[in-house]
């Protein structure tokens, strides 16, 4: 199981500009889809007090529900982009 675990919702633009960055990274994670209700959201909820989607965890940089595309696709790229 991977450390990297992204809250998404199909079809979601900013979901897929985060995906792109973890797959251009070559990083591996765990996708977990959302309810497309925001009330129903809740255990992304529940990670990142927040009903928006993406929300990235990364366990092993104790980063426990990032929230904000652009935020994402920065912290990977600063985080694991050298290593690639």
């Amino acid at each position: 199981m991977s450390d990297l675990i992204l809250y998404e919702l199909q079809g979601c633009p900013y979901c897929a500009k985060v995906k792109d960055k973890l797959a251009e990274l070559d990083l591996e994670y765990e996708s977990q889809m959302v309810p497309s209700a925001h009330a129903e959201r809740t255990e992304v909820e529940a990670v990142s007090g927040q009903t928006g989607v993406p929300v990235l965890v990364d366990e092993e940089h104790g980063i426990e529900g990032m929230a904000e595309s652009d935020d994402i696709v920065d912290y990977l790229e600063e985080t694991y982009g050298s290593a690639a």
